[in-house]
C-alpha cells in the first residue's frame, strides 16, 4: 500500500523530493502581482477600511480559521468580482495526489478554491491566525499539484488574515512555482495592493 499524508503536513522539501517542484526566484516568472494592476475606486477603498476595522477588532482575541475566513478572505474575494460569473467558488473539496514515483500519496480539504469552467484559477488557504502564513504555503501548493488540467499556469494565495503570500505553479518540464512578497494587513496600502492583485488574476483568468 502506498503511503498517504495529511496536506497539512507536508513540506516544501517532501514536495520537491517526491514531486519534483522547483522554486523560480526569477522575477520575470511570477510577474502578475507586480505590473499592470487595476487602480481601486474610492468605494472599493472604504470596504477595505472596514474589513481592517473588522481584523482590528477581531485581533483582541484569538481568531480561528472560519472567522478569518468569514471576516478578511470573503470580502477580497467579492472585491474581486470572483463570487460572480464566470466564477464560482467551492469550499472544503477533498484532493488527492500520487507522487512521481508512486511512493506517496498526498490527501487533504482545500478551504475556499475559485474555479472558473472547471479551471483552478486561485487556491486559497487560511491559517489560524496565530500560525506563521509559511506553513499553508506548501499545503496549498500540493493542492494546486492536484489540478485536473495542467495546461496553464495556476494562481493560490495563502493568508492567515493579516499576512498574504500569492503562489504561481506552472507545468513545465517539471512543476515550477514563484511567490510574492509577504504582505500584511498593518502595512500602509498593503490589503489595497493584495485587492489589486486579485483583480488582476481574476481579469487573467476570466
Amino acid at each position: 500500500m502506498v503511503p498517504a499524508i495529511a496536506a497539512e503536513k507536508i513540506t516544501l522539501y517532501d514536495l520537491e523530493q517526491r514531486f519534483n517542484l522547483q522554486l523560480r526566484a526569477d522575477e520575470a516568472f511570477f510577474l502578475e502581482w507586480q505590473r499592470e494592476l487595476p487602480n481601486l475606486s474610492l468605494d472599493e477603498q472604504q470596504r477595505l477600511d472596514r474589513v481592517r476595522a473588522v481584523v482590528a477588532n477581531l485581533e483582541r482575541r484569538s481568531v480561528l480559521e472560519n472567522t478569518v475566513k468569514l471576516a478578511v478572505i470573503a470580502p477580497l474575494l467579492d472585491l474581486a468580482g470572483l463570487f460572480l460569473p464566470p466564477f464560482y467558488v467551492s469550499t472544503e473539496d477533498s484532493v488527492e495526489i500520487t507522487a512521481t514515483d508512486q511512493s506517496l500519496v498526498v490527501r487533504g480539504r482545500l478551504d475556499v478554491l475559485v474555479l472558473k469552467e472547471q479551471l483552478w484559477i486561485l487556491v486559497i488557504e487560511s491559517k489560524r491566525a496565530e500560525f506563521s502564513i509559511k506553513v499553508g504555503i506548501p499545503q496549498a501548493l500540493s493542492y494546486m499539484l492536484g489540478t485536473p488540467d495542467q495546461t496553464r499556469p495556476l494562481y493560490g494565495l495563502v493568508t492567515n488574515g493579516t499576512d498574504f503570500v500569492f503562489l504561481k505553479l506552472v507545468f513545465q518540464q517539471v512543476p515550477c512555482y514563484g511567490r510574492s512578497r509577504q504582505f500584511v494587513l498593518g502595512q500602509d496600502h498593503d490589503l489595497a495592493q493584495v485587492l489589486r492583485v486579485l483583480k488582476r488574476l481574476a481579469a487573467i483568468a476570466a
